[in-house]
């Protein structure tokens, strides 16, 4: 998407900050954002989190 950690961050409506440690794995994601981040990137969740190869979102 091109998108910067600061433009992702407003979209979700966490700080910079907060989204850099969700990318480095220092915190964990919350299922809320996971959901926006799969709305965001037009993705299933399953693909979002490695459980699928199979980026379609669902009906």
């Amino acid at each position: 998407m091109d998108m910067t950690q600061t433009q992702i961050g407003k979209y979700l409506h966490i700080s910079q900050r907060c989204y850099a440690h969700y990318e480095k794995g220092s915190r964990d994601i919350p299922i809320k954002i996971l959901i926006e981040l799969a709305d965001l990137y037009k993705v299933n969740l399953d693909y979002l989190v490695g459980r699928s190869d199979i980026k379609d979102m669902l009906p």
